[in-house]
């Protein structure tokens, strides 16, 4: 505790001892029901962390689990276009009503609401970390077994709201092979250990290129590192995404939910073992 506490928590940044955890938490809409929430995270941009978000949704659409999507990049969506997802989210005066894709997972993102996807989110962070916020408090989820957020990069302001403000239950990590990833990745497992948010997992992405005619797997860039890492980080599950082209083919043409080899299906069966989803 810092000799000039004014004892008031809601207005301090700092990390010390006395603050209650729980004291920044937020309640979800008085309609919503949500039983697991997971966020994906990463330490840098471009490493794929929006396809790991949207492959475990379908993972876990494809076992039966009711499913929702936060997307909480707003200033870089992509969640809505890999489902094919364009048209506006609704609402009534109660709150505001998720989207619903093709085989029935909710999801919400900035680009729901905009009257064309195509404009641009220039705000700055407090008002970006606000909306991230009533995602959670003023959009009505529906008998959510499972909810993914879908984090923007890094350890700024949206993941420092969405670990003080929502329940997680745990984050999912994504990185790539290459060793200055891994170093940056570091900082997500530093955040959610200072945030007292367990990790379930880490996920390589473009870890490696398998060969069309022998099935060799070529690591492309250098030896994978992810499984040291893990074991070195205390992280109990791991999974390797390799470069597909299928798999980019359809995430651009909306069509995520029909691809027939999901690298996260058993993943995501690890990771939920023992949290009763």
């Amino acid at each position: 505790m810092s000799e000039n506490c004014s004892h008031d928590c809601s207005s301090c940044s700092e990390n010390c001892s006395s603050r209650d955890k729980k004291s920044f938490l937020k309640k979800p809409h008085e309609l919503s029901d949500i039983k697991k929430v997971i966020a994906v995270v990463s330490g840098k941009g471009g490493v794929g962390k929006s396809m790991t978000c949207a492959l475990l949704a379908a993972a876990a659409r494809d076992k039966g689990k009711v499913t929702a999507i936060m997307d909480a990049d707003i200033t870089g969506p992509s969640i809505p276009l890999m489902f094919g997802v364009h048209e506006r989210a609704s609402g009534s005066e109660n709150g505001i009503l998720p989207v619903v894709t093709q085989s029935g997972i909710q999801v919400m993102s900035m680009n729901v609401l905009l009257e064309d996807e195509t404009e641009p989110v220039v705000w700055r962070g407090s008002l970006i970390s606000g909306t991230v916020l009533q995602f959670w408090t003023d959009v009505i989820w529906t008998g959510v077994d499972v909810m993914f957020i879908d984090m923007p990069p890094g350890t700024g302001d949206v993941p420092l709201t969405v670990f003080q403000s929502i329940p997680l239950d745990g984050i999912i990590i994504v990185t790539t092979p290459q060793d200055l990833v891994g170093m940056i990745v570091k900082k997500a497992v530093n955040m959610a250990q200072m945030m007292n948010v367990p990790v379930l997992g880490i996920v390589e992405n473009m870890s490696y290129i398998e060969c069309p005619d022998c099935g060799r797997k070529i690591s492309v860039f250098g030896d994978s590192v992810v499984d040291a890492f893990a074991l070195e980080n205390g992280i109990p599950a791991v999974a390797k995404i390799p470069v597909d082209a299928d798999l980019t083919r359809a995430a651009d043409s909306g069509k995520l939910e029909e691809v027939k080899n999901n690298y996260l299906s058993a993943f995501f069966d690890k990771i939920t073992k023992n949290m009763n989803i």
